[in-house]
């Protein structure tokens, strides 16, 4: 199994990730509240919901497999492989890692919910968990994340396309 990037390197690339999704966030929104013709942000919301939750899961899986790349893992020389061939993982092997990267959100989203939490307790609850997940990766020999362990997956350091690697004297 490769050893993991940097985990610096690797949280860069989910906040550049999180840039990114916003655009198609919105963008799946507004068309969905266009054509469903929502008034409210709480009307249609689980079906809301699950379209995003689709939506994004095309979106990965899609770049998953094809390349074992999005844009910001490219920008971050960060490549997603099949942890035993070493080549992008197939369809079902993203999906999977697809559903098993939500353990950033909804464990402690639930929490929140439980607790009856609101606004910066939220925030707060969000971001201790999303700081404890990273460390996690500190434990596994290889540096992977659970959810890549879980589902077979790799995130390794990708090489750099032979224009961009820097000349020898």
């Amino acid at each position: 199994m490769p050893m993991a990037p940097t985990l610096r390197r690797r949280m860069a690339c989910w906040l550049y990730e999180g840039m990114l999704l916003f655009g198609v966030v919105f963008l799946t929104d507004y068309l969905f509240s266009t054509l469903t013709q929502t008034r409210s942000g709480l009307d249609n919301r689980g079906w809301q919901q699950a379209l995003l939750f689709v939506v994004l899961g095309w979106y990965f899986v899609w770049q998953w497999q094809r390349t074992g790349q999005t844009l910001p893992m490219k920008t971050w020389h960060i490549q997603l492989v099949d942890a035993q061939t070493g080549k992008p993982p197939g369809t079902w092997r993203a999906a999977w890692r697809y559903t098993l990267c939500w353990v950033w959100f909804l464990p402690p989203l639930a929490l929140a919910g439980v607790l009856g939490a609101q606004g910066g307790a939220v925030a707060l609850l969000l971001g201790g968990w999303i700081v404890l997940w990273a460390l996690l990766s500190r434990l596994h020999r290889c540096g992977q994340f659970a959810h890549d362990a879980l589902a077979g997956t790799a995130l390794q350091s990708a090489a750099l396309p032979p224009a961009a690697a820097p000349r020898q004297p």
